[in-house]
């Protein structure tokens, strides 16, 4: 299974509906946002995914009304972190902020996903992988970026745009 990853996208519509036909004409199977949205009017915008949507929110997430009422309205599928999922034999760990992890036992993930820093991420340790596909919000145009990460193998393809 392919999932796309996607983070911080800060109400940047621009880079939202680029980011949904990266994910489409990649054909993931399921997309992980790993929060930052802002605003409902922006995730109702992935609703045009050809795929469910998943993920948690951030810190900047402060319209929760609104955003809640987006999820709801789309099938949509988002938590305040940590959000476990089991996909394809794997366990993925989803938080917003890396520091959410020192508060629980993270080691039994196989993929662990993150935001908030903006920066690019790829560890691997133990066949453990820790990814953040880097900045999605548009400050640093042509260094935009998703992930495609294909749980069978943990392989990671990044989408620049």
């Amino acid at each position: 299974m392919k999932i796309g990853v996607v983070c911080d996208t800060h109400n940047n519509v621009r880079n939202v509906q680029r980011i949904i036909e990266l994910f489409n004409e990649a054909a993931v199977e399921r997309v992980v946002h790993t929060g930052d949205i802002t605003k409902g009017s922006t995730l109702a915008l992935f609703a045009k995914l050809t795929c469910p949507l998943v993920g948690v929110y951030g810190n900047n997430d402060l319209e929760r009304d609104a955003l809640d009422e987006a999820v709801a309205d789309n099938g949509f599928t988002f938590q305040d972190p940590p959000l476990r999922l089991h996909w394809s034999n794997r366990q993925v760990l989803v938080v917003h902020d890396p520091a959410e992890l020192n508060h629980f036992d993270w080691t039994a993930a196989d993929l662990v996903l993150h935001g908030h820093t903006h920066l690019y991420r790829e560890e691997r340790k133990d066949g453990q992988l820790l990814f953040n596909p880097g900045e999605c919000a548009g400050h640093m145009t042509g260094y935009n970026t998703v992930g495609v990460v294909d749980l069978t193998n943990l392989e990671v393809e990044l989408l620049k745009f």
